[in-house]
């Protein structure tokens, strides 16, 4: 793992000059260089093909059970009364369910699963669980 400081332009000038290998990325920020030819995506980490690259195997044809999706929660301070919560995550529903944002967010590479805020607390107590073990063992090597 490199970090980057000048993100995902940087990394990509890198690739493209072939001073690295290889970069996992998000679709997102590495898009128009896919769709120019100037990099070529090898796999995905979502658990199955994307849609608008349905012959880009998935990293868990190679490697059984592997998932790793990034993901992003919009979240208040503790404390925030709970009809706030209800109307933020009503509106937020409401808008991704829209049929032309979900297009537009396709075309990013999205796949949006709008939730409860119980099921966010979940799904990021999942994300705690399944990792915790990873970071452990990143943390004891030498």
């Amino acid at each position: 793992m490199v970090p980057y400081s000048g993100g995902t332009a940087q990394v990509l000038n890198d690739v493209m000059g072939g001073r690295i290998p290889i970069v996992i990325e998000a679709y997102s920020g590495i898009a128009g260089a896919i769709q120019a030819g100037t990099v070529r995506p090898l796999a995905v980490a979502s658990p199955s093909r994307l849609p608008d690259f349905p012959d880009l195997p998935t990293v868990a044809e190679t490697i059984p059970g592997f998932a790793a999706i990034g993901w992003q929660v919009l979240v208040a301070p503790v404390g925030t009364p709970a009809g706030i919560v209800r109307k933020a995550n009503g509106d937020l529903i409401r808008a991704l369910s829209d049929p032309e944002a979900r297009k537009r967010l396709a075309k990013l590479g999205r796949d949006e699963l709008p939730m409860s805020p119980a099921e966010v607390t979940a799904f990021i107590q999942g994300e705690q669980r399944k990792w915790a073990p990873i970071l452990q063992q990143i943390g004891s090597a030498p």
